[in-house]
């Protein structure tokens, strides 16, 4: 047993050594004062870094949390990589169903390990194909899909039992949702079997992005549809996709995106407790998706402070007693705004840089941009650059053989306590704002990204922040040397033809039925996702199936704000 001298003795120990080190921080700091330093900003997303990192700038001490332990600071699992690498998973979709399912056959014959889904624009404002407001978008930034029967065609030879599918859709996600689950029913797949995620998070379409069908309101009630169903009949399905990715892309600082993200999934929880759900019966299914921006160690601060909070958000605020509820589970994105159209190839070391702050984040998942998307979708040479960047970093540079590798880093770790702290400071704003639904009306999340965006420009115009290949060391010659995909109006024209197919063929009445039963269903409180089931499986088009919600809910119009 240590005596009480001896702990006496220990305490001395340390403030003597604390002691020395700020007399050594200070003779530090009088040297680099007398030297020279470059004419830069020595800054990240929002603030100035300081030039040295000490054990007196890490509030507490450096942690001596280990992975799978909370509040899952560095990792949420005990083996970290070892136990399995990330899932690879490249983004994808164009043109039609058809066309979008060879690239999917491509890129898992090139080892990708799981499938996502890029939804045309038509289709994530849930418009059809032949809809007069598609015409000249049809499969041009995405896969076009208006029925089940294109789900069934983007799946084809494809077995939805074994594949974890994402879809990146959101205002008509649980119409996508249904179209998915109907086709694995096609395939024969047991729904329990199914895995994958929708991403399903309305509230940063209204902070961002800006792709909704309805009112705030009725899309939260889907939502929470949502997690009561998929909790019962698709337990290994994440029914939502927390996306701090179009929340940073529009020009939010990386602690924004951390603290507006994380607002978010609070809302939800809310939500679902609100409705009745026990938080440990749908938490453990919400899942996240980040941004990973240039600043090397703020990104990994960022994901480091995100898992830390939301562990005890769930257990301290809203009594989450079951560990995966306590857990962030998410998926990653290189950062599609920092790609730059000027020498194109320099973005394939951007992704690679920000890929590998990924996984020393430890994200679950991961698509890395390839070096065309800012001028077109990705051709398949660019595509298997992206892919082959994270199997290199998988397998060639031993990044994943130790779980959090920077955990311990003065640096790393004074950074993730101050985005802790920012995203603290901005939860208490919103709160003084209303909260998250209040805050979206009034325009405070629009206005306070719009400013960072506006700065942020404003220092890339005045070279205070430096794109290589941009606003220094452009080269004479700007003239593009790579292939780019181009997809011309055949798509549109194919897809018009296979709508006009399934209108004649399916029940005309079996469909007005299921389209009527939808309506009642969602006049009243019941859960909606049984009758949107029904009517994909009836084949109605996505837009009959988003009219008839329409015709309950009404449509989401945006305030105007200054």
């Amino acid at each position: 047993m240590t005596s009480l001298h001896e702990l006496e003795q220990t305490v001395r120990d340390r403030d003597d050594e604390i002691a020395r080190l700020r007399a050594e921080v200070e003779s530090w700091r009088t040297a680099y004062a007398r030297g020279a330093t470059r004419e830069a900003a020595f800054t990240n997303s929002a603030s100035e870094v300081a030039p040295l990192y000490t054990a007196l700038d890490v509030a507490g001490g450096v942690t001596s949390e280990v992975p799978g332990s909370w509040p899952f600071t560095r990792g949420i699992h005990p083996t970290g990589y070892r136990g399995k690498l990330w899932t690879m998973r490249q983004f994808a979709g164009f043109g039609t169903a058809r066309a979008t399912n060879e690239r999917y056959k491509f890129l898992l014959a090139q080892g990708q390990t799981g499938l996502s889904v890029a939804f045309d624009f038509p289709t994530l404002m849930g418009y059809d194909a032949d809809h007069p407001r598609s015409e000249g978008e049809v499969g041009k930034a995405g896969v076009s899909i208006s029925s089940l029967a294109d789900m069934e065609a983007l799946f084809a030879g494809i077995p939805l039992g074994r594949v974890s599918t994402s879809m990146t859709i959101n205002g008509p996600a649980i119409i996508l949702f249904c179209f998915y689950v109907a086709a694995a029913e096609k395939q024969g797949v047991p729904l329990a079997q199914i895995q994958g995620t929708v991403q399903n998070d309305i509230l940063k379409e209204y902070m961002a992005q800006h792709a909704w069908c309805f009112p705030i309101e009725p899309a939260l009630r889907l939502i929470v549809d949502m997690f009561a169903w998929c909790s019962t009949h698709t337990p290994k399905w994440n029914t939502i996709s927390i996306s701090g990715y179009h929340i940073r892309e529009a020009g939010a600082t990386a602690a924004q995106e951390l603290a507006f993200t994380l607002a978010d999934g609070f809302t939800y929880v809310e939500r679902g407790i609100a409705r009745g759900l026990d938080v440990d019966d749908f938490a453990p299914r919400l899942s996240f998706f980040w941004d990973i921006h240039n600043d090397f160690f703020e990104e990994i601060a960022k994901l480091r402070a995100a898992r830390r909070i939301w562990a005890r958000r769930l257990r301290e605020r809203y009594g989450a007693r079951d560990p995966r509820s306590w857990t962030m589970r998410f998926h990653s994105q290189t950062a599609g705004v920092t790609l730059t159209a000027q020498q194109p190839m320099n973005n394939v070391v951007r992704v690679a840089y920000q890929a590998m702050a990924a996984v020393l984040g430890g994200t679950q998942s991961l698509h890395t941009n390839s070096m065309d998307e800012t001028l077109a979708l990705p051709t398949e040479a660019s595509v298997q650059v992206a892919l082959r960047t994270q199997q290199i970093l998988a397998y060639e540079t031993g990044v994943p053989n130790v779980a959090d590798p920077l955990g311990g880093s003065y640096y790393v770790e004074a950074l993730t306590d101050q985005l802790e702290q920012e995203a603290e400071r901005l939860f208490a704003e919103i709160d003084a704002a209303g909260g998250v639904v209040r805050g979206l009306e009034d325009g405070w999340f629009q206005r306070r990204i719009a400013e960072s965006a506006a700065r942020q420009q404003w220092e890339i115009e005045q070279h205070r922040k430096v794109i290589v290949g941009v606003n220094e060391f452009v080269t004479d010659d700007e003239a593009l040397t790579i292939p780019l995909l181009k997809i011309g109006h055949e798509a549109e024209q194919e897809q018009r033809s296979l709508m006009a197919d399934l209108r004649a063929r399916r029940d005309p009445a079996l469909v007005e039925a299921r389209l009527a039963r939808l309506r009642e269903a969602a006049r009243g409180d019941e859960n909606v996702v049984p009758c949107i089931l029904d009517c994909a499986r009836a084949y109605c088009t996505l837009y009959e199936i988003r009219a008839a919600l329409e015709d309950v809910f009404g449509a989401y119009r945006e305030p105007v704000f200054f």
